[in-house]
């Protein structure tokens, strides 16, 4: 009876079929961020994960960027890195999941397009800041400054995986809506 009860709170935090919904998102995450390895910065996840925490709010935003960051860094290497790299996501998560409670901003595609644009430079420089903390570098903005063009290419690749994503992805979680 005891043992039930437990089963019965673990299911209460995620629905069967918002786990389901989860791990198809942390799927589609993992696979679009491997397929694409071989172009420095540009995939798709963090258009992935900035539509699922608009659409489906910032928990779930969360758990899946945690999850497919570490999964993709058992693929492609896994170090220090990785806790600057759930930070970073953690913090753009949290921001868009504020905006994502002004119903401006959750409507209005060209303002979400525009901050997945701006959130592949915010990424590089909280990673640099953490990465520059953690690695016990002396001066942050030349090394900051020399991966610039690595966050164009992540920006670049946000808004033009945002613009063919959004719409399909969008489409996909209302009609498997869990509630």
């Amino acid at each position: 009876m005891q043992n039930s009860n437990k089963n019965a709170k673990i299911t209460s935090v995620f629905s069967v079929k918002e786990i389901a919904n989860l791990s198809l998102m942390v799927a589609a995450c993992v696979v679009g961020r491997l397929l694409f390895q071989f172009i420095p910065n540009v995939q798709p996840m963090t258009t992935i994960l900035l539509i699922m925490t608009i659409y489906r709010g910032l928990r779930q935003g969360l758990v899946v960027s945690l999850l497919s960051v570490i999964i993709t860094n058992l693929y492609l290497g896994m170090g220090v890195w990785t806790v600057a790299q759930l930070f970073s996501y953690a913090i753009i998560m949290c921001l868009v999941g504020l905006l994502a409670k002004w119903p401006l901003f959750k409507r209005n595609l060209l303002l979400q397009t525009a901050f997945s644009f701006l959130a592949g430079f915010l990424y590089g420089f909280i990673i640099s800041l953490v990465s520059y903390k953690m690695y016990g570098m002396t001066a942050f903005w030349p090394y900051y400054i020399q991966g610039l063009s690595f966050d164009l290419l992540h920006a670049v690749g946000n808004l033009g995986f945002y613009i063919m994503l959004a719409p399909l992805f969008r489409r996909l979680l209302d009609k498997f809506d869990p509630q």
